[in-house]
């Protein structure tokens, strides 16, 4: 997520093309492109516009996550993979919602599965930490080549004080000996460093969407509320590159919903014309403004200065 502070909504005369992110779709090649680009602005810097007109309630594009974990409080529930409800007969068992998701996991979990997580797995809970589990999960996968330890590099991190960084450093060694003592191969976790931990966690913990399963009411929820500081309630965390392009707006004119799974769903909440920048509220909108300001300053560090906010509203 983009956290410069903002300006009010407007459209920017100068933008400079950045890059196309067509890959990051779930679209068939049958499918045309979505109707955005990213691009760099004077203002806000990274950020996401219209190509054409999207009329109110359309669905933008979808983008699968790059790394989701459940919450301890839906692991038993959830798809280890993607996030779907597990049926009652699995839940004590296997922890995928369908063969798909255990063949695509099957790589990353084998490596998770070698491991003693139990160190770990009681820090991070008895400290309501989240986002741990998020870089666990990551590198597992670096480990089984389902993805590279640069793969989050693109996203912004966030400015972390001495103290936070120097808490990350006990879980960091908690997760680098599991992965030694299950006897993984030094060569294996040679990127797993006290410095890319702190890299990857600072870019996590403002990149990370809290997922709330709309069980199928698609068309009930364009006045939602998506992005959230506070986590438990969830049914998981993801991170995702496009969607963490969308800079935030208390006011929006876009929002992200999920219906069954950890596939995200940006729909427009109002007609937006070609060249507009498409915007998403990271927290409760319907706070007030002091109660978002300072959700906003504790979670995303920084002040919001959109039209909304400055008005007072």
């Amino acid at each position: 997520m983009a956290v410069t502070p903002l300006l009010s909504r407007r459209f920017f005369k100068k933008q400079f093309p950045l890059f196309s992110f067509y890959s990051s779709f779930s679209t068939t090649t049958s499918s045309p492109p979505p109707p955005i680009r990213v691009a760099l602005t004077e203002s806000v810097g990274r950020a996401v516009f219209a190509t054409r007109p999207i009329a109110s309630g359309d669905l933008i594009h979808t983008a699968t996550p790059t790394v989701c974990h459940p919450s301890s409080s839906s692991a038993r529930a959830a798809c280890y993979s993607c996030l779907a409800a597990l049926p009652h007969s699995q839940s004590q068992g296997i922890p995928f919602c369908s063969q798909r998701c255990h063949q695509r996991s099957k790589g990353y979990y084998d490596v998770e599965m070698k491991a003693n997580w139990v160190a770990f797995n009681d820090y991070c809970w008895t400290r309501g930490l989240k986002y741990p589990f998020l870089v666990k999960r990551l590198v597992c996968m670096v480990i089984s080549g389902d993805a590279r330890s640069d793969t989050l590099d693109i996203l912004q991190p966030a400015n972390l004080t001495p103290e936070m960084v120097l808490k990350m450093e006990e879980e960091f060694l908690l997760l680098r000996n599991a992965f030694t003592k299950a006897l993984i191969a030094d060569e294996h976790i040679a990127f797993l460093t006290k410095q890319w931990y702190i890299n990857i966690l600072a870019r996590i913990r403002i990149n990370a969407f809290r997922i709330e399963l709309a069980g199928g009411l698609y068309e009930d929820l364009l006045a939602s509320a998506v992005a959230s500081v506070e986590a438990e309630a969830a049914v998981g965390n993801a991170v995702y590159l496009l969607p963490s392009f969308y800079n935030h707006d208390c006011d929006p004119n876009a929002h992200i919903i999920w219906i069954d799974n950890a596939d995200a769903k940006l729909k427009a909440l109002r007609d937006i014309v070609e060249g507009e920048e498409l915007r998403i509220c990271y927290i409760d909108a319907s706070l007030d403004r002091n109660a978002r300001q300072e959700l906003l300053s504790r979670g995303f560090g920084f002040q919001c200065n959109c039209s909304r906010c400055l008005h007072g509203d």
